[in-house]
């Protein structure tokens, strides 16, 4: 099959999907690609594969269906006169005029997650029909489990973890109090973060290093710079025991499936994209009890909503990491098979045959 695809490739969030859906894509699939800014890869294979797709959109087939991996303000530009189908990843309930205007001129929209296709449902008229879940995947190839002559952890400290950009969005603002009221000093416990964030200015950057590093437990704390590829990332998610995730709003949290794939154990908010992966058998799951109108003067300001963390969320994230620490304590912290499971479940592989079947 011919498939035109515009979109980002680069190790942000968008870049990322966008090469693992073209690199599955082309396994069996005729794919011409048309990137949106300049393609930063990591890999020979990779630079292999790209270069290919961008050599096939020299002759194209303008009768191919069209998808445009992007935000869902800025779905006015396709190739060809195939189907034109957009791909957004978006984290809230309530869409601009803009978005709406974008996103009404689609003939298709792919989401992540059944979350985001009731969010559609409730923003534009479009038939049910052409709103197609077409969630994402995990390479497990590169985030698998350890084998047990690998295990680097035992005995060493209770290792919890949070990936993705510096956001209030993504309860970075919470999850240090959650931390320092969770454990004392004489815990033997560590929080890392890799979570620096490419469009924040030096000054940002560094209130939020000195929210962690002026906190009470922040000898325990460890910021990790941003890694060049996604076995860098693996090699950092290998050390770890549990990923924290305290976010109010996600578009998928791939870093998440990405820990559950190595076995890992996490704990998140039982609200929005990540919903669509994360259940009581492979997460700890928070239950949200009321939503709170998005707003962090910073890129969100109060045009939908997004899970109101308060006092009860806190304690049972705090709940489930203590609970984690005491099993990691007495050599009781298996791994996540559930989460393996979901992993291996949630393939680009099948992100690819479901939107071939889609198309």
């Amino acid at each position: 099959m011919n498939i035109n695809i515009i979109a980002p490739i680069n190790q942000l969030g968008y870049g990322i999907t966008s090469l693992n859906i073209i690199k599955a894509l082309s396994k069996e699939n005729n794919v011409s690609l048309f990137p949106i800014g300049q393609p930063q890869v990591t890999s020979q294979e990779d630079a292999e594969i790209i270069s290919q797709a961008i050599k096939n959109s020299k002759f194209t087939d303008f009768n191919a269906p069209c998808i445009r991996i992007w935000h869902q303000h800025d779905m006015s530009q396709f190739v060809g006169r195939g189907q034109k189908i957009g791909f957004p990843i978006f984290e809230l309930d309530t869409f601009s005029d803009l978005e709406k205007h974008h996103l009404s001129n689609l003939d298709k929209i792919f989401v992540c997650s059944h979350w985001a296709k009731q969010v559609i449902l409730s923003n534009i008229k479009i038939d049910e029909n052409n709103v197609c879940v077409i969630p994402l995947g995990v390479d497990s190839t590169i985030f698998k489990p350890l084998e047990e002559s690998e295990d680097i952890s035992i005995n060493n400290p209770t290792i919890f973890f949070n990936c993705g950009k510096w956001e209030v969005r993504k309860g970075h603002d919470i999850l240090v109090d959650i931390f320092n009221n969770t454990f004392n000093e004489n815990d033997n416990v560590q929080l890392w973060l890799m979570c620096e964030n490419p469009f924040l200015s030096e000054e940002e950057t560094k209130y939020w290093h000195s929210l962690y590093f002026k906190s009470k437990l922040a000898q325990k704390i460890r910021i990790i710079p941003r890694l060049d590829s996604q076995n860098d990332v693996y090699n950092i998610m290998k050390q770890v025991d549990c990923g924290v995730f305290p976010s109010k709003a996600e578009g998928w949290n791939l870093e998440l499936l990405e820990l559950m794939s190595c076995g890992k154990h996490v704990i998140t908010t039982n609200y929005s994209a990540h919903t669509e992966f994360c259940n009581p058998d492979n997460s700890y799951l928070v239950d949200i009890e009321d939503l709170e109108f998005a707003q962090d003067n910073k890129w969100f300001f109060g045009q939908g909503k997004w899970a109101k963390i308060s006092k009860k969320q806190i304690e049972t994230f705090s709940e489930y990491m203590r609970y984690i620490h005491i099993l990691k304590t007495n050599n009781n912290l298996t791994l996540n098979m559930d989460g393996i499971s979901t992993g291996q479940r949630f393939s680009w592989k099948n992100t690819a045959e479901t939107i071939i079947n889609n198309v």
